[in-house]
């Protein structure tokens, strides 16, 4: 069938992934942000529902374990919607995370992702993992170590989150150069929160996919920077390596509470995109883009 995306209903054909939101959170709750998580399915569900009526067809959650990504209750969504939902295994920063619960996992963290990717009745597609404000700690080397072993074993992606969109060098050389993960399996998120055209000309020259997420995030570098970076990226011969994500981590930046949400990606950015870089463009980075970033040529069970 050749290379498939891992959805929470079971593997798509990733040439029938369609039009893709890389980047977002129907489910996730941390200490770190109390009393804004996301944990109403009913409104998971009318996110989702706005995101289909504007022709979306999949949506990438990047909560990891342990961070309240309810498998089941995705599952559930993606069966009353039709969208294709891809759920991540993999662990956030240390700092989401009760001490006890990083301790009890340390050194089961492989068995823990691999198991995560390959054992049902509800699969993760990814790993997501995260590094420091412009470099890595101890747990997020440990954790990148894990995630690249998960790879190797089941040929999933490796989904980064950069701390307002540093650190990118430092990932790829550690994933890339010394763990031996293909660029092409690794996507650098939050890219927009650090607009050094520098760092993402690098980036897309060694072959890693940049995700460009956050028009929820309203103090952050996103929107306005955001078409000079495609620009630069596009003349350089990079639009292939392209992704965009709402990334939606509170209630209030949600649709159905007056933020932006989902739908803003397709009501707003998709036609300004097309406008500007043309439909090409467009299309590249929401359904071309996608369908390579997150498939995978699975292991036969």
């Amino acid at each position: 069938m050749g290379p498939v995306v891992r959805t929470v209903l079971g593997d798509v054909p990733a040439s029938e992934l369609g039009v893709c939101d890389a980047h977002d959170h129907l489910f996730m709750r941390s200490p770190r942000l109390p009393g804004q998580e996301l944990d109403d399915a009913e409104a998971a569900g009318a996110e989702l529902r706005a995101f289909r009526r504007l022709g979306g067809r999949a949506v990438v959650q990047w909560t990891p374990r342990g961070m309240g990504r309810r498998r089941a209750d995705l599952a559930a969504l993606a069966s009353a919607t039709g969208a294709h939902v891809i759920a991540a295994t993999g662990l956030h920063q240390a700092v989401h995370y009760a001490p006890e619960y990083l301790e009890r996992d340390r050194d089961r963290l492989t068995e823990l992702f691999v198991r995560d990717l390959t054992e049902g009745p509800v699969r993760a597609g990814l790993v997501k993992v995260a590094g420091g404000f412009h470099g890595l700690d101890e747990h997020a080397r440990h954790v990148m170590t894990a995630a690249a072993q998960a790879h190797h074993a089941t040929g999933a992606a490796v989904a980064v989150h950069l701390e307002l969109g540093t650190g990118a060098d430092e990932v790829l050389d550690l994933l890339c150069e010394k763990l031996d993960v293909p660029p092409g399996r690794v996507v650098l998120g939050h890219l927009n929160r650090s607009p050094d055209l520098r760092v993402h000309l690098r980036a897309a020259r060694a072959g890693a996919f940049l995700a460009f997420d956050g028009p929820s995030r309203a103090h952050h570098a996103t929107d306005w920077r955001l078409f000079d970076a495609l620009t630069a990226l596009a003349e350089a011969g990079h639009a292939d390596r392209v992704l965009l994500g709402g990334d939606t981590t509170t209630a209030a930046a949600r649709s159905s509470a007056d933020g932006p949400g989902m739908p803003y990606l397709l009501r707003r950015l998709r036609p300004a995109l097309a406008k500007e870089l043309g439909e090409r463009f467009a299309r590249q980075v929401f359904v071309a883009n996608p369908a390579r970033a997150f498939s995978a040529d699975w292991p036969v069970e």
